[in-house]
Protein backbone atom coordinates (compact mmCIF):
# COMPACT_ATOMS: atom_id res chain seq x y z
CA UNK A 1 0.00 0.00 0.00
CA UNK A 2 2.83 2.37 0.84
CA UNK A 3 4.70 1.50 -2.37
CA UNK A 4 1.54 2.18 -4.38
CA UNK A 5 1.26 5.60 -2.70
CA UNK A 6 4.88 6.44 -3.57
CA UNK A 7 4.35 5.46 -7.21
CA UNK A 8 1.16 7.57 -7.34
CA UNK A 9 2.95 10.60 -5.81
CA UNK A 10 5.85 10.31 -8.27
CA UNK A 11 3.38 10.25 -11.15
CA UNK A 12 2.60 13.91 -10.50
CA UNK A 13 -1.07 13.31 -9.75
CA UNK A 14 -2.55 15.63 -7.01
CA UNK A 15 -1.55 14.40 -3.57
CA UNK A 16 -5.07 14.43 -2.09
CA UNK A 17 -6.39 12.17 -4.85
CA UNK A 18 -3.35 9.89 -4.62
CA UNK A 19 -4.04 9.34 -0.92
CA UNK A 20 -7.78 8.85 -1.30
CA UNK A 21 -7.49 6.77 -4.48
CA UNK A 22 -4.93 4.38 -3.04
CA UNK A 23 -7.05 4.06 0.11
CA UNK A 24 -10.22 3.20 -1.84
CA UNK A 25 -8.38 0.80 -4.15
CA UNK A 26 -6.86 -1.18 -1.29
CA UNK A 27 -10.12 -1.08 0.64
CA UNK A 28 -11.76 -2.90 -2.28
CA UNK A 29 -8.86 -5.37 -2.48
CA UNK A 30 -9.05 -5.91 1.29
CA UNK A 31 -12.80 -6.59 1.19
CA UNK A 32 -12.45 -9.00 -1.75
CA UNK A 33 -9.61 -10.88 -0.03
CA UNK A 34 -11.36 -10.96 3.32
CA UNK A 35 -8.67 -8.89 5.08
CA UNK A 36 -11.15 -6.08 5.80
CA UNK A 37 -14.75 -6.36 6.90
CA UNK A 38 -17.11 -4.22 4.77
CA UNK A 39 -18.46 -2.59 7.94
CA UNK A 40 -14.97 -1.27 8.71
CA UNK A 41 -15.07 1.11 5.72
CA UNK A 42 -18.35 2.62 6.90
CA UNK A 43 -16.36 4.39 9.63
CA UNK A 44 -14.94 6.76 7.02
CA UNK A 45 -17.93 9.16 6.86
CA UNK A 46 -17.85 9.54 10.65
CA UNK A 47 -14.12 10.25 10.53
CA UNK A 48 -14.70 12.94 7.87
CA UNK A 49 -17.51 14.54 9.89
CA UNK A 50 -15.20 14.57 12.91
CA UNK A 51 -12.54 16.42 10.90
CA UNK A 52 -15.03 19.01 9.65
CA UNK A 53 -16.19 19.64 13.22
CA UNK A 54 -12.62 20.16 14.49
CA UNK A 55 -12.52 23.71 15.88
CA UNK A 56 -8.70 23.80 15.95
CA UNK A 57 -8.41 23.46 12.17
CA UNK A 58 -10.44 26.64 11.76
CA UNK A 59 -7.25 28.50 12.72
CA UNK A 60 -5.72 27.61 9.34
CA UNK A 61 -7.87 29.89 7.12
CA UNK A 62 -7.69 32.64 9.77
CA UNK A 63 -3.88 32.72 9.86
CA UNK A 64 -3.58 32.33 6.08
CA UNK A 65 -5.95 35.28 5.63
CA UNK A 66 -3.97 37.41 8.10
CA UNK A 67 -0.67 36.76 6.34
CA UNK A 68 -2.07 37.25 2.85
CA UNK A 69 -3.69 40.57 3.82
CA UNK A 70 -0.47 41.92 5.35
CA UNK A 71 1.48 40.83 2.30
CA UNK A 72 -1.01 42.18 -0.25
CA UNK A 73 -1.54 45.52 1.50
CA UNK A 74 2.16 46.48 1.30
CA UNK A 75 2.79 46.56 5.07
CA UNK A 76 5.54 43.94 4.78
CA UNK A 77 7.22 45.86 1.95
CA UNK A 78 7.30 49.12 3.91
CA UNK A 79 8.70 47.33 6.95
CA UNK A 80 11.53 45.76 4.94
CA UNK A 81 12.47 49.03 3.22
CA UNK A 82 12.48 51.05 6.46
CA UNK A 83 14.51 48.46 8.34
CA UNK A 84 17.02 48.24 5.48
CA UNK A 85 17.59 52.01 5.44
CA UNK A 86 17.99 52.10 9.22
CA UNK A 87 20.49 49.22 9.46
CA UNK A 88 22.34 50.15 6.27
CA UNK A 89 24.92 52.00 8.35
CA UNK A 90 26.16 48.65 9.67
CA UNK A 91 28.32 46.35 7.58
CA UNK A 92 25.97 43.56 6.62
CA UNK A 93 23.06 45.73 7.71
CA UNK A 94 20.83 44.86 4.75
CA UNK A 95 21.26 41.13 5.42
CA UNK A 96 20.59 41.73 9.12
CA UNK A 97 17.41 43.62 8.17
CA UNK A 98 16.29 40.60 6.13
CA UNK A 99 16.73 38.32 9.17
CA UNK A 100 14.81 40.66 11.48
CA UNK A 101 12.01 41.31 9.01
CA UNK A 102 11.92 37.60 8.10
CA UNK A 103 11.27 36.84 11.77
CA UNK A 104 8.44 39.38 11.89
CA UNK A 105 6.92 38.10 8.66
CA UNK A 106 7.18 34.55 9.98
CA UNK A 107 5.14 35.64 13.00
CA UNK A 108 2.51 37.28 10.79
CA UNK A 109 2.25 35.12 7.67
CA UNK A 110 3.34 31.70 8.97
CA UNK A 111 3.76 30.62 5.33
CA UNK A 112 7.25 29.94 3.92
CA UNK A 113 6.31 30.60 0.30
CA UNK A 114 4.83 34.02 1.07
CA UNK A 115 7.81 35.15 3.18
CA UNK A 116 10.52 33.96 0.77
CA UNK A 117 8.71 35.42 -2.25
CA UNK A 118 8.09 38.78 -0.59
CA UNK A 119 11.69 39.22 0.56
CA UNK A 120 13.08 37.89 -2.72
CA UNK A 121 11.15 40.49 -4.71
CA UNK A 122 11.97 43.42 -2.40
CA UNK A 123 15.33 42.85 -0.71
CA UNK A 124 17.32 40.77 -3.20
CA UNK A 125 17.55 43.54 -5.85
CA UNK A 126 18.56 46.04 -3.12
CA UNK A 127 21.36 43.80 -1.83
CA UNK A 128 22.64 43.10 -5.33
CA UNK A 129 22.70 46.84 -6.14
CA UNK A 130 24.67 47.39 -2.92
CA UNK A 131 27.33 44.91 -4.05
CA UNK A 132 26.46 42.02 -1.72
CA UNK A 133 27.81 38.59 -2.54
CA UNK A 134 25.12 36.65 -4.39
CA UNK A 135 25.38 33.56 -2.23
CA UNK A 136 25.14 35.53 1.01
CA UNK A 137 22.19 37.56 -0.29
CA UNK A 138 20.21 34.54 -1.48
CA UNK A 139 21.17 32.38 1.51
CA UNK A 140 19.95 34.87 4.10
CA UNK A 141 16.63 35.28 2.25
CA UNK A 142 15.79 31.57 2.00
CA UNK A 143 16.95 30.91 5.58
CA UNK A 144 14.95 33.79 7.06
CA UNK A 145 11.94 32.79 4.99
CA UNK A 146 11.84 29.32 6.53
CA UNK A 147 11.49 30.78 10.04
CA UNK A 148 7.75 30.69 9.37
CA UNK A 149 7.93 26.93 10.00
CA UNK A 150 8.66 27.32 13.69
CA UNK A 151 8.00 30.89 14.87
CA UNK A 152 4.39 31.09 16.12
CA UNK A 153 1.69 31.58 15.05
CA UNK A 154 2.59 29.02 12.40
CA UNK A 155 0.22 26.96 10.29
CA UNK A 156 2.78 24.16 10.61
CA UNK A 157 2.33 24.14 14.38
CA UNK A 158 -1.47 24.26 14.08
CA UNK A 159 -1.48 21.11 11.94
CA UNK A 160 1.13 19.40 14.12
CA UNK A 161 -0.89 20.12 17.25
CA UNK A 162 -3.95 18.56 15.65
CA UNK A 163 -2.12 15.46 14.42
CA UNK A 164 -0.23 14.90 17.70
CA UNK A 165 -3.36 15.45 19.78
CA UNK A 166 -1.81 18.23 21.90
CA UNK A 167 -2.73 21.83 22.61
CA UNK A 168 -1.81 24.21 19.78
CA UNK A 169 -1.42 26.98 22.36
CA UNK A 170 1.16 24.93 24.28
CA UNK A 171 2.94 24.20 21.01
CA UNK A 172 3.05 27.94 20.22
CA UNK A 173 4.51 28.70 23.66
CA UNK A 174 7.08 25.91 23.34
CA UNK A 175 8.18 27.10 19.89
CA UNK A 176 8.81 30.69 20.96
CA UNK A 177 12.34 30.27 22.39
CA UNK A 178 13.56 27.84 19.64
CA UNK A 179 12.23 30.19 16.94
CA UNK A 180 13.87 33.27 18.45
CA UNK A 181 17.07 31.27 19.02
CA UNK A 182 17.12 30.31 15.34
CA UNK A 183 16.68 33.96 14.28
CA UNK A 184 19.38 35.08 16.74
CA UNK A 185 21.87 32.53 15.38
CA UNK A 186 21.21 33.76 11.82
CA UNK A 187 21.71 37.40 12.88
CA UNK A 188 24.97 36.65 14.68
CA UNK A 189 26.26 34.71 11.67
CA UNK A 190 25.50 37.64 9.34
CA UNK A 191 27.37 40.10 11.58
CA UNK A 192 30.35 37.77 12.06
CA UNK A 193 30.78 36.83 8.39
CA UNK A 194 30.40 40.47 7.36
CA UNK A 195 33.15 41.48 9.79
CA UNK A 196 35.50 38.64 8.80
CA UNK A 197 34.94 39.02 5.04
CA UNK A 198 33.97 42.65 4.39
CA UNK A 199 33.90 42.13 0.63
CA UNK A 200 30.82 39.94 0.99
CA UNK A 201 28.70 42.77 2.44
CA UNK A 202 29.91 46.28 1.48
CA UNK A 203 28.94 49.17 3.74
CA UNK A 204 26.40 51.46 2.12
CA UNK A 205 27.03 55.14 1.55
CA UNK A 206 24.61 57.74 2.92
CA UNK A 207 23.15 58.44 -0.52
CA UNK A 208 22.34 54.77 -1.09
CA UNK A 209 20.60 54.47 2.27
CA UNK A 210 18.32 57.45 1.82
CA UNK A 211 16.69 59.24 4.71
CA UNK A 212 14.94 57.28 7.43
CA UNK A 213 13.89 58.90 10.66
CA UNK A 214 12.60 57.31 13.82
CA UNK A 215 9.01 58.26 13.05
CA UNK A 216 9.09 56.43 9.70
CA UNK A 217 10.57 53.32 11.31
CA UNK A 218 8.04 53.32 14.14
CA UNK A 219 5.21 53.82 11.66
CA UNK A 220 6.42 50.77 9.70
CA UNK A 221 7.24 48.54 12.69
CA UNK A 222 4.60 49.23 15.33
CA UNK A 223 1.49 48.02 13.44
CA UNK A 224 2.72 44.48 12.64
CA UNK A 225 4.43 44.22 16.04
CA UNK A 226 1.23 45.24 17.80
CA UNK A 227 -0.75 42.69 15.81
CA UNK A 228 1.74 39.92 16.67
CA UNK A 229 1.64 40.82 20.37
CA UNK A 230 -2.16 40.87 20.40
CA UNK A 231 -2.46 37.51 18.62
CA UNK A 232 0.24 35.68 20.59
CA UNK A 233 -0.48 37.48 23.85
CA UNK A 234 -4.15 36.50 23.77
CA UNK A 235 -3.09 32.85 23.39
CA UNK A 236 -0.32 32.91 25.99
CA UNK A 237 -2.40 34.52 28.75
CA UNK A 238 -5.36 32.25 28.02
CA UNK A 239 -7.80 34.91 26.82
CA UNK A 240 -8.32 33.25 23.42
CA UNK A 241 -7.81 29.89 21.78
CA UNK A 242 -5.48 29.75 18.73
CA UNK A 243 -8.55 29.71 16.48
CA UNK A 244 -10.04 32.78 18.15
CA UNK A 245 -6.66 34.53 18.08
CA UNK A 246 -6.40 33.78 14.36
CA UNK A 247 -9.73 35.52 13.77
CA UNK A 248 -8.50 38.49 15.83
CA UNK A 249 -5.39 38.59 13.63
CA UNK A 250 -7.44 38.44 10.43
CA UNK A 251 -9.64 41.36 11.53
CA UNK A 252 -6.57 43.28 12.74
CA UNK A 253 -4.82 42.75 9.39
CA UNK A 254 -7.82 44.26 7.59
CA UNK A 255 -7.80 47.27 9.92
CA UNK A 256 -4.06 47.83 9.39
CA UNK A 257 -4.48 47.54 5.64
CA UNK A 258 -7.30 50.11 5.75
CA UNK A 259 -5.25 52.51 7.90
CA UNK A 260 -2.31 52.30 5.47
CA UNK A 261 -4.50 52.70 2.38
CA UNK A 262 -3.97 49.13 1.16
CA UNK A 263 -7.50 47.84 1.65
CA UNK A 264 -9.92 47.65 -1.27
CA UNK A 265 -12.59 45.40 -2.70
CA UNK A 266 -10.11 43.88 -5.16
CA UNK A 267 -7.54 43.30 -2.41
CA UNK A 268 -10.13 41.58 -0.22
CA UNK A 269 -11.22 39.43 -3.17
CA UNK A 270 -7.62 38.34 -3.93
CA UNK A 271 -6.87 37.59 -0.28
CA UNK A 272 -10.10 35.58 0.11
CA UNK A 273 -9.32 33.58 -3.03
CA UNK A 274 -5.78 32.82 -1.84
CA UNK A 275 -7.13 31.78 1.56
CA UNK A 276 -9.76 29.56 -0.03
CA UNK A 277 -7.21 27.86 -2.30
CA UNK A 278 -4.76 27.16 0.53
CA UNK A 279 -7.45 25.96 2.94
CA UNK A 280 -9.11 23.77 0.30
CA UNK A 281 -5.74 22.19 -0.52
CA UNK A 282 -5.04 21.41 3.13
CA UNK A 283 -8.50 19.98 3.78
CA UNK A 284 -8.46 17.88 0.60
CA UNK A 285 -5.12 16.36 1.64
CA UNK A 286 -6.47 15.76 5.15
CA UNK A 287 -9.57 13.95 3.84
CA UNK A 288 -7.47 11.85 1.44
CA UNK A 289 -5.01 10.96 4.19
CA UNK A 290 -7.92 10.00 6.47
CA UNK A 291 -9.15 7.47 3.90
CA UNK A 292 -5.60 6.16 3.43
CA UNK A 293 -4.84 5.85 7.16
CA UNK A 294 -8.16 4.14 7.91
CA UNK A 295 -7.53 1.40 5.34
CA UNK A 296 -3.83 1.23 6.29
CA UNK A 297 -4.92 0.56 9.87
CA UNK A 298 -7.49 -1.98 8.67
CA UNK A 299 -4.82 -4.14 7.01
CA UNK A 300 -2.54 -3.90 10.07
CA UNK A 301 -0.06 -1.39 8.64
CA UNK A 302 -0.04 0.89 11.70
CA UNK A 303 0.76 -2.01 14.02
CA UNK A 304 3.56 -3.17 11.73
CA UNK A 305 5.11 0.33 11.69
CA UNK A 306 4.77 0.65 15.47
CA UNK A 307 6.47 -2.72 16.03
CA UNK A 308 9.37 -1.71 13.79
CA UNK A 309 9.82 1.65 15.52
CA UNK A 310 9.59 0.18 19.02
CA UNK A 311 12.23 -2.46 18.24
CA UNK A 312 14.82 -0.15 16.69
CA UNK A 313 18.29 -0.47 18.22
CA UNK A 314 19.02 2.27 20.71
CA UNK A 315 15.49 2.59 22.08
CA UNK A 316 14.52 6.25 22.56
CA UNK A 317 17.68 7.58 20.87
CA UNK A 318 17.31 5.20 17.93
CA UNK A 319 13.68 6.21 17.46
CA UNK A 320 14.57 9.91 17.51
CA UNK A 321 17.37 9.50 14.98
CA UNK A 322 15.25 7.34 12.68
CA UNK A 323 12.15 9.56 12.83
CA UNK A 324 14.15 12.76 12.29
CA UNK A 325 15.96 11.19 9.32
CA UNK A 326 12.70 10.02 7.74
CA UNK A 327 11.04 13.44 8.14
CA UNK A 328 14.15 15.19 6.81
CA UNK A 329 14.21 12.98 3.71
CA UNK A 330 10.47 13.33 3.11
CA UNK A 331 10.90 17.10 3.28
CA UNK A 332 12.92 16.90 0.04
CA UNK A 333 10.04 15.56 -1.99
CA UNK A 334 6.66 16.41 -0.47
CA UNK A 335 5.17 19.42 1.27
CA UNK A 336 4.74 19.71 5.02
CA UNK A 337 1.01 19.00 4.97
CA UNK A 338 1.52 15.60 3.34
CA UNK A 339 4.23 14.77 5.88
CA UNK A 340 2.02 15.82 8.79
CA UNK A 341 -0.98 13.84 7.59
CA UNK A 342 0.91 10.70 6.50
CA UNK A 343 4.13 10.29 8.53
CA UNK A 344 3.28 11.91 11.87
CA UNK A 345 0.31 9.61 12.69
CA UNK A 346 2.53 6.60 11.98
CA UNK A 347 5.22 7.90 14.35
CA UNK A 348 2.80 8.96 17.09
CA UNK A 349 2.14 5.57 18.83
CA UNK A 350 5.86 4.85 19.18
CA UNK A 351 6.53 8.44 20.29
CA UNK A 352 3.92 8.15 23.04
CA UNK A 353 5.42 4.90 24.31
CA UNK A 354 9.13 5.74 24.00
CA UNK A 355 9.11 9.48 24.76
CA UNK A 356 6.02 9.70 26.94
CA UNK A 357 2.90 11.88 26.50
CA UNK A 358 4.59 14.80 28.27
CA UNK A 359 7.32 14.94 25.60
CA UNK A 360 5.00 15.36 22.61
CA UNK A 361 5.34 19.17 22.60
CA UNK A 362 9.11 18.77 22.43
CA UNK A 363 8.74 16.13 19.71
CA UNK A 364 6.46 18.44 17.71
CA UNK A 365 8.99 21.29 17.86
CA UNK A 366 11.71 18.88 16.73
CA UNK A 367 9.60 17.96 13.69
CA UNK A 368 9.01 21.64 12.86
CA UNK A 369 12.71 22.53 13.16
CA UNK A 370 13.68 19.46 11.15
CA UNK A 371 11.29 20.36 8.34
CA UNK A 372 12.69 23.89 8.36
CA UNK A 373 16.11 22.39 7.63
CA UNK A 374 14.82 20.14 4.85
CA UNK A 375 13.11 23.13 3.18
CA UNK A 376 16.59 24.63 2.76
CA UNK A 377 18.61 21.60 1.70
CA UNK A 378 19.65 21.27 -1.99
CA UNK A 379 18.66 20.04 -4.45
CA UNK A 380 14.96 19.77 -3.60
CA UNK A 381 14.44 22.34 -0.80
CA UNK A 382 11.11 24.10 -1.38
CA UNK A 383 12.40 27.49 -0.17
CA UNK A 384 15.15 27.34 -2.80
CA UNK A 385 12.55 26.83 -5.52
CA UNK A 386 10.43 29.72 -4.24
CA UNK A 387 13.39 32.11 -4.45
CA UNK A 388 14.49 30.72 -7.82
CA UNK A 389 11.05 31.63 -9.15
CA UNK A 390 11.38 35.34 -8.31
CA UNK A 391 15.17 35.87 -8.49
CA UNK A 392 16.72 37.84 -11.39
CA UNK A 393 17.92 35.76 -14.33
CA UNK A 394 21.59 36.54 -13.62
CA UNK A 395 21.29 34.73 -10.26
CA UNK A 396 22.26 31.13 -10.91
CA UNK A 397 20.80 28.16 -9.08
CA UNK A 398 24.21 27.20 -7.73
CA UNK A 399 24.46 30.66 -6.07
CA UNK A 400 21.26 29.91 -4.15
CA UNK A 401 22.41 26.41 -3.22
CA UNK A 402 25.82 27.65 -2.05
CA UNK A 403 24.24 30.42 -0.01
CA UNK A 404 21.91 28.02 1.80
CA UNK A 405 24.65 25.65 3.02
CA UNK A 406 25.97 27.72 6.01
CA UNK A 407 22.43 28.30 7.25
CA UNK A 408 21.68 24.57 7.01
CA UNK A 409 24.61 24.00 9.35
CA UNK A 410 23.29 26.63 11.75
CA UNK A 411 19.83 25.05 11.74
CA UNK A 412 21.26 21.60 12.40
CA UNK A 413 23.23 23.05 15.32
CA UNK A 414 20.08 24.57 16.83
CA UNK A 415 18.19 21.29 16.25
CA UNK A 416 20.98 19.45 18.12
CA UNK A 417 20.67 21.96 20.99
CA UNK A 418 16.91 21.34 21.20
CA UNK A 419 17.52 17.58 21.33
CA UNK A 420 20.29 17.89 23.93
CA UNK A 421 18.46 20.44 26.09
CA UNK A 422 14.67 19.81 26.03
CA UNK A 423 14.26 22.66 28.51
CA UNK A 424 14.63 25.08 25.59
CA UNK A 425 11.16 23.93 24.54
CA UNK A 426 9.62 22.82 27.83
CA UNK A 427 10.49 25.77 30.08
CA UNK A 428 7.84 28.23 28.89
CA UNK A 429 4.97 25.67 28.71
CA UNK A 430 5.78 24.45 32.23
CA UNK A 431 5.88 28.07 33.43
CA UNK A 432 2.52 28.78 31.79
CA UNK A 433 1.03 25.61 33.31
CA UNK A 434 2.15 26.72 36.79
CA UNK A 435 0.16 29.98 36.57
CA UNK A 436 -3.24 29.51 38.24
CA UNK A 437 -6.28 30.06 35.96
CA UNK A 438 -7.48 33.66 36.08
CA UNK A 439 -4.24 34.89 37.67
Amino acid sequence: MFLALIVALLSGFPVAFCLGGVGVMFALLGILSGEIEPEFVTALPQRILGIMANFTLLAIPAFVFMGAMLERSGIAERLLESMGRLLGRLRGGLALAVVLVGSLLAATTGVVAATVTTMGLISLPAMLRAGYNRSLATGVIVASGTLGQIIPPSIVLVVLGDQLGISVGDLFIGALIPGLLMALVFAVYVLVISALQPELAPQLCQEAMGQTNSADLLKAMLPPLALILIVLGSIFVGIATPTEAGVIGAVGAMLLAAIHGGFSRSTLSEVCEKTMRTTSMVMAILLGSTAFSLVFRGVGGDQLIADVLLNLPGGRVGFLLFSMLIIFLLGFFIDFFEIAFIAVPLLLPAARQLLGPDALIWFGILIGANLQTSFLTPPFGFALFYLRGVAPKDIQTRDIYRGALPFIGLQVAVLALIIAFPGIVNWLPSLAAAIPPGA
